[in-house]
C-alpha cells in the first residue's frame, strides 16, 4: 500500500527546495515528498542571474556558492538597447551570472536524505475527499502520490494552480536561444526593448562558451516576434549570433494588480511564480521564489492547522506582493516607449563607459 505523505511539493526549483529545506528542518516529524521535474535537457528559459536579494536570503542561511555554480563572465553593467528609438544606456548591476540548473541542483543537494524525492513531471493534480492525487510521468513511466497537503511550487505555467485556482491573467512566452561564443561583439549582458515585436523586454547574456539571447513575447506568433527581434537586434549591432544551439521556451507570468497575487487555500499552497511571486519588469522571480520557500516553511513550524497556516503565510507575504506590485508600475514606465525615452534620454543613474581613442 502505498504511503500518504502529509506534504507533497511539485517543484524542485529554488521555490520547492527552500521550502522543504527549512520544513524538514523544523518539522522532522512531517512526512514529504517532493516531485522535481527538471533535467539538463528540459531547462527552462532563464538568464541565471542572482540577484542582491537573493544573495542576501543565502548569506541569512549562512550559505556559500560553490565554484561550479558560477559562470564567466561576471558582470557589473547591463547595456540597455531601445532598438525602435535608438538609444543605448549603461546601468551598474550586481548581480551573479551562474548556471541556472547547477544551483538548482545544489539547492536540492541541501534537502535531507529522509524527504523522498521523485523524478518526473505532475500531470494532474485532484482533491478526493481530504486527500490529493498528484499523477506523475517520468518518461514512459507514470505513478502516483496522495498527500493531505499540496505545495506548488511549479513555475508560471503552474499545474497545482490551474487546478484549483484562476491562472494568472497575463503571460507571455519565454523563448531563449544558446549560441556558440566565437568571440563575435555582442553585449556581456545587455536588457533589449523593442516595441515592434514585444511589448515586454529580452536580454542577452554571456555563459562560458555561450551567449544566448531570450525574450518574453505575447503567446500569438511568439516564435514569428522572437525571430523578428533576434533579426532587427543583429542589423542594431552590426553583428550575428551565428548558428542556433538549441532553443528553449516556457510560459512566464507578468503580475499586474495585487489579485494576480494567489497563496492558495485549504490544504493548497502556492510559491514563487506559480503564486505571481516575480517582477513584472525584469521577470526576476528567484529571490522572491526562495523567499516564499522560506515564508511558508515558517508558516507551517507552528504546527496549526492548514487554514490558519495559509492565513500566517498570506500575512508575511504581504510585503512581497507589495514590492511586486509596484514592479509592475516600474514596467509600465520602462516598457511604454514615451516614458521609456525620456528616462533614457534622462541618463538618471546611468553609467558612462569609457571611449576607446
Amino acid at each position: 500500500m502505498k504511503p500518504i505523505y502529509d506534504v507533497a511539493v511539485v517543484g524542485g526549483g529554488p521555490a520547492g527546495a527552500v521550502f522543504v529545506k527549512e520544513l524538514a528542518a523544523s518539522r522532522p516529524d512531517l512526512s514529504i515528498v517532493l516531485v522535481d521535474g527538471q533535467s539538463p535537457e528540459s531547462a527552462k528559459p532563464c538568464g541565471g542571474l542572482l540577484a542582491p536579494d537573493a544573495q542576501k536570503l543565502l548569506a541569512r542561511f549562512d550559505l556559500v556558492l560553490p565554484k561550479s555554480v558560477l559562470e564567466d563572465p561576471q558582470i557589473f553593467a547591463v547595456e540597455t538597447i531601445d532598438i525602435d528609438q535608438n538609444i543605448v544606456r549603461y546601468y551598474q548591476r550586481h548581480y551573479l551570472n551562474m548556471d541556472r540548473y547547477a544551483f538548482d541542483q545544489w539547492l536540492l543537494s541541501l534537502v535531507p536524505s529522509h524527504v523522498t524525492m521523485i523524478k518526473g513531471r505532475c500531470k494532474s493534480v485532484q482533491k478526493d475527499a481530504e486527500l490529493y492525487t498528484i499523477s506523475i510521468k517520468n518518461g514512459e513511466e507514470e505513478t502516483t502520490v496522495t498527500a493531505r497537503a499540496v505545495v506548488g511550487a511549479d513555475g508560471g505555467g503552474s499545474v497545482v494552480r490551474r487546478a484549483f485556482f484562476r491562472p494568472m491573467q497575463v503571460q507571455y512566452v519565454a523563448i531563449q536561444q544558446w549560441f556558440e561564443n566565437k568571440g563575435q561583439r555582442l553585449p556581456y549582458y545587455s536588457c533589449i526593448f523593442d516595441a515592434k515585436t514585444s511589448d515586454s523586454c529580452s536580454w542577452t547574456i554571456h555563459k562560458g562558451s555561450y551567449v544566448i539571447f531570450g525574450g518574453a513575447f505575447a503567446p500569438k506568433k511568439c516564435r514569428e516576434a522572437f525571430d523578428e527581434q533576434k533579426s532587427r537586434l543583429e542589423s542594431f549591432l552590426g553583428n550575428s549570433f551565428g548558428e542556433e544551439i538549441k532553443t528553449e521556451a516556457c510560459l512566464v507570468s507578468s503580475p499586474r494588480t495585487l489579485k494576480g497575487f494567489c497563496t492558495g487555500a485549504d490544504g493548497v499552497f502556492l510559491l514563487g511564480e506559480a503564486a505571481g511571486f516575480i517582477s513584472a519588469s525584469s521577470f526576476e522571480g528567484l529571490s522572491s521564489a526562495m523567499y516564499s520557500g522560506k515564508m511558508l516553511a515558517d508558516a507551517f513550524a507552528a504546527g496549526e492547522a492548514f487554514e490558519k497556516t495559509q492565513k500566517r503565510y498570506r500575512k508575511a507575504t504581504r510585503s512581497l506582493r507589495w514590492k511586486l506590485r509596484m514592479k509592475s508600475v516600474k514596467r509600465t514606465f520602462l516598457c511604454t516607449p514615451f516614458t521609456r525615452k525620456l528616462i533614457m534620454k534622462s541618463g538618471i543613474q546611468s553609467i558612462q563607459p569609457y571611449v576607446k581613442k
